[in-house]
């Protein structure tokens, strides 16, 4: 009882700190874009990140542990998603990665222009082949054409931990025309950061071995999927 009632005082001393120190690093970000250093802003992309990792480590007292680790080369990673954390993690977990997101964020005033300058990619639900093809030649031109790793959450939304939905349509479709290997990663943080009053503890992150590209869709999705749940107490099948 009384761990739980500590993590109402870590909680609010987690949002002071990251929020608060949010607000100079995202104006900054703004101010660096809007000049049109580049490289700069997405420096200071990565320093929110990596301040929110900081802020969870030592206010929180959530430790990360990762298992296996990203391939050299271009891939497409898919990323189970049970909470804001691995969100907000991405530039600091991958390499400058390029992120599928909802298009609608990318319509928010100059935060849809930050994420798109920093390489966000719109996920247009229910568009068909069009969208398909816009989001094929979005994602292929912001990564550099391999340079940087695309990153997608398959299941579409955040999802309570220990459940393994089906994987969006719109996966297959990626898979298929960027014809990229892909790698899946489990990631546990929904019991501890998904809540009000945030628990310590240890968030996994569990790279999967390479999925080759060219596979039948079936068996793709199966793989992927099963690795996205192999930290969740259930059978994906």
């Amino acid at each position: 009882m009384m761990a739980r009632l500590l993590d109402i005082p870590r909680s609010l001393a987690f949002y002071a700190a990251f929020y608060g120190g949010s607000v100079p690093i995202v104006l900054s970000a703004v101010v660096l874009l809007l000049l049109g250093s580049e490289r700069r802003f997405r420096i200071a992309v990565h320093a929110w990140s990596g301040w929110h990792r900081v802020c969870a480590r030592w206010l929180l007292g959530q430790r990360l542990r990762i298992e296996g680790a990203l391939p050299e080369g271009p891939v497409m990673v898919a990323v189970k998603h049970e909470s804001f954390f691995e969100a907000i993690d991405l530039p600091t977990l991958l390499p400058l990665p390029v992120v599928f997101a909802k298009a609608e964020l990318l319509r928010i005033p100059l935060w849809g222009l930050a994420g798109g300058r920093y390489g966000l990619v719109a996920v247009e639900r229910d568009q068909g082949a069009k969208a398909l093809r816009r989001m094929i030649a979005a994602a292929k031109e912001r990564s550099g054409n391999g340079a940087r790793p695309l990153a997608i959450f398959p299941e579409g939304t955040r999802v309570p931990h220990g459940t393994a939905p089906e994987l969006k349509s719109g996966f297959a479709g990626l898979y298929k025309l960027l014809g990229l290997p892909v790698v899946a990663v489990a990631v546990n943080s929904g019991p501890l950061y998904h809540r009000l009053w945030k628990r310590p503890g240890t968030i996994t992150y569990r790279f999967s071995e390479v999925i080759p590209s060219g596979l039948p869709r079936d068996e793709a999705e199966a793989r992927v999927r099963a690795a996205l749940n192999a930290l969740n107490p259930v059978d994906p099948a």
